[in-house]
């Protein structure tokens, strides 16, 4: 599969990503890792307040390709593997790892290497490493 290179639009979404992690901290004092976001959302032991600010986040994440559509009238391309079970595996292991890594991809990557924070460097190069060795393996040594 090959991909289109957009370097305006990838840097336009990237600013858009660090302005709504920059706002969201400066606001509300918290991380914008989508997993704890989304945990403090659906949590009955997360304040009203916490709860409602991070479902609007949420919310904000789920109306992003609705409203690109609005914008450019057509819908975001993405691509999936349409091998279910693998699918599901994989959803499975990106959960565990941002239970048992304290935060997500957007949590550790977007947030915590930007304060300058060890453990989320660690982590990040950790599940980029994972990612990398993951792709190559599927991609190109068994074709999935």
């Amino acid at each position: 599969m090959e991909t289109a290179f957009t370097p305006w639009l990838s840097l336009g979404g990237g600013m858009i990503i660090g302005a709504s992690a920059v706002l969201l901290m400066a606001t509300n004092g918290r991380i914008a890792g989508i997993s704890g976001l989304t945990s403090r959302a659906f949590s009955r032991s997360t304040d009203g307040e916490a709860r409602g600010v991070s479902a609007l986040f949420v919310l904000g994440l789920m109306l992003a390709a609705p409203i690109w559509f609005l914008v450019s009238g057509d819908w975001p391309q993405q691509w999936v593997p349409s091998n279910l079970p693998l699918m599901g595996l994989a959803g499975v292991l990106v959960g565990f790892g941002a239970v048992y890594g304290n935060g997500c991809t957007s949590g550790h990557g977007v947030c915590g290497i930007s304060r300058g924070s060890v453990r989320s460097i660690v982590a990040t190069a950790t599940f980029m490493s994972a990612a990398f060795v993951t792709v190559l393996v599927t991609r190109h040594l068994i074709g999935v």
